[in-house]
């Protein structure tokens, strides 16, 4: 039963992975929600962790964007119930699904539904973002987007105050395996001042492989309907700089060009996996702004700069450049 769920999940990178896993694993998923007046912006990351030693527990880390706080609330493991046949997860009272989340934690509840979400799409050989690598079995750490850009619906109540999501936008996506990567850039945006039809995520990292490494990124640009993809596996190629609280990528296929500068803004910090175990530390920003230009054929066909943006720059990341 575990290989067919497995075999499922393979084809479909939202759902849970984890089937038969009993150590040295973790999986989460990553839900943003901002309000349409952009004053509240959420992170929700619900998962799994399995330790070396067999310890497991079940979590729901929640991220204020704007207060700069997060809370991390544990449950016992055997509350973590995923759905073997579709992205469905049930823990405790909460829900998450890539239609709504239902949240009953200490100091914040509700629901919010999700309005068109707009999933990386399949293609042959390439069920998700990490294109032919989601079939290689020893990497450390795999990814997926569940939506790249969907309207919300809902309101939260956070600590006794009222937040009304209606209208405002959300982003959704997981990862899975043993460990965060030991460096890696990580950003998100579907705020742009120039269009609300656009969406950004780009992410480079160093990627363990056959007892060497490389440096890997994927990067997808979701723009009126159109995806523009940019990684590893493409034929891409790119270059990251950083300098100070600045962070600029320039991503490369041989007709399209993506030119990224993000900014980094205060943020905290989020418990993250090392040997499946959520004793390590990243920070997180959700107040970054990125400044993103697209070249198509040599013809610029986008350009603005978002706001409430998601920026991770973590571990030694020197080794990226």
């Amino acid at each position: 039963m575990h290989f067919l769920n497995r075999w499922r999940a393979l084809w479909n990178p939202d759902m849970y992975h984890g089937w038969g896993q009993q150590r040295r694993y973790f999986e989460g998923w990553y839900f943003k929600l901002v309000s349409a007046d952009e004053q509240a912006a959420l992170a929700v990351i619900p998962g799994i962790s399995m330790a070396e030693n067999g310890e497991k527990h079940a979590f729901i880390q929640v991220m204020d964007g704007k207060a700069c706080t997060a809370t991390y609330h544990r449950f016992e493991a055997d509350l973590f119930r995923p759905n073997p046949r579709k992205f469905a997860l049930s823990l405790g009272s909460n829900f998450f699904s890539k239609e709504k989340i239902t949240l009953d934690l200490p100091g914040l509840s509700g629901e919010i539904c999700f309005e068109n979400p707009t999933p990386w799409p399949k293609m042959l050989g390439a069920p998700g973002i990490m294109g032919w690598y989601s079939f290689v079995p020893f990497m450390e750490c795999f990814h997926g987007v569940v939506s790249m850009q969907h309207k919300l619906i809902g309101q939260l109540n956070l600590s006794g105050e009222t937040l009304d999501f209606t209208g405002g936008r959300g982003y959704s996506e997981k990862d899975w395996g043993r460990s965060f990567p030991r460096a890696y850039v990580w950003m998100q945006s579907n705020h742009f001042d120039s269009s609300d039809q656009a969406s950004l995520l780009a992410s480079v990292a160093h990627i363990p492989w056959l007892g060497s490494y490389f440096i890997g990124f994927i990067s997808g640009f979701w723009l009126d309907g159109r995806l523009f993809r940019f990684a590893t596996y493409t034929g891409a190629k790119q270059r990251l700089e950083l300098s100070g609280d600045s962070v600029s990528l320039i991503f490369k296929n041989p007709k399209t060009e993506l030119c990224i500068l993000a900014k980094q803004a205060p943020g905290t910090a989020l418990q993250s996996p090392i040997s499946g175990e959520m004793t390590g530390k990243i920070n997180e920003s959700l107040q970054a702004t990125i400044q993103a230009e697209l070249l198509e054929n040599g013809q610029r066909i986008f350009e603005g700069t978002a706001r409430t943006a998601g920026l991770e720059v973590a571990g030694e990341v020197k080794i990226l450049l």
